[in-house]
């Protein structure tokens, strides 16, 4: 297939984690996500975790108000979280596994041993018109499960390929990256979008932008974490341009 323009989602989780560390309304979240959209960024994504450890009710509602871009809602599936996403109709909601102890979402969906359950929770986002994406490991079980249960998108877990690559396990990281060009082909294949995310660095995004079915990559701690010393527009622009040079 040929390559076409990959979209950057921005994820501001953790600007909210800076301002929930002291209190107050500062960094807004928000204005981080304007600026994001101002900088070339294709969406928005963020997190709206159970225990409201960063992302809260109110930033969702003005993040669907505020931004003219896409907003993709990370939730774990709960019926908590689908009454708030269903109120606030992003343009996608991304369904991901949550543990109150983990410090980041630690792995993916386990879709083909609750395909039942999901198939049924995410049919009125269908019915809404919102697009329904599974956060999922790089396994066939998982792509086919999320195909047969009637999900939109994928998104790929690149954790293990990054952490990899950061410890200078490269017989790993290139055996993870051969996992991932295969179920994104095998994804492709079933007819559903792919996208990936979840540790990529300008030192390990390259690979898998390259990856001619990915669609859409989303990067958040990076991103934020590297705007301290660039600044977030320049970060941005920094990681749009590294993709696009990627995938020419």
């Amino acid at each position: 297939m040929s390559a076409s323009k990959l979209r950057l989602g921005v994820n501001i989780d953790h600007v909210a984690t800076v301002r929930n560390a002291r209190g107050g309304a500062s960094p807004d979240p928000v204005r981080a996500a304007l600026a994001a959209q101002e900088a070339g960024a294709d969406g928005i994504t963020a997190h709206l975790r159970e225990d409201r450890r960063h992302i809260r009710d109110a930033d969702m509602a003005a993040l669907k108000e505020a931004i003219s871009i896409p907003l993709n809602f990370e939730m774990a599936a709960t019926d908590e979280m689908q009454k708030i996403a269903l109120a606030t109709r992003p343009h996608a909601v991304c369904l991901v596994p949550e543990r109150r102890e983990e410090r980041t979402t630690e792995g993916g969906l386990e879709v083909a041993g609750d395909d039942t359950r999901l198939a049924d929770y995410i049919a009125p986002f269908k019915k809404a018109g919102t697009r329904v994406s599974l956060f999922i490991g790089p396994d066939a079980a998982q792509v086919e499960a999320a195909a047969r249960i009637g999900a939109d998108i994928i998104e790929l877990h690149t954790g293990t390929y990054c952490d990899a690559h950061e410890a200078g396990d490269f017989e790993l990281r290139d055996a993870e990256l051969e996992r991932l060009k295969a179920m994104a082909t095998h994804a492709h294949g079933l007819g559903l979008e792919v996208h990936a995310g979840h540790g990529l660095t300008f030192d390990s995004v390259s690979p898998i932008a390259a990856l001619p079915e990915m669609v859409e990559l989303n990067i958040g701690h990076f991103i934020i974490g590297e705007a301290i010393f660039r600044g977030l527009g320049p970060c941005i622009q920094e990681m749009r341009r590294m993709m696009d040079e990627a995938r020419a």
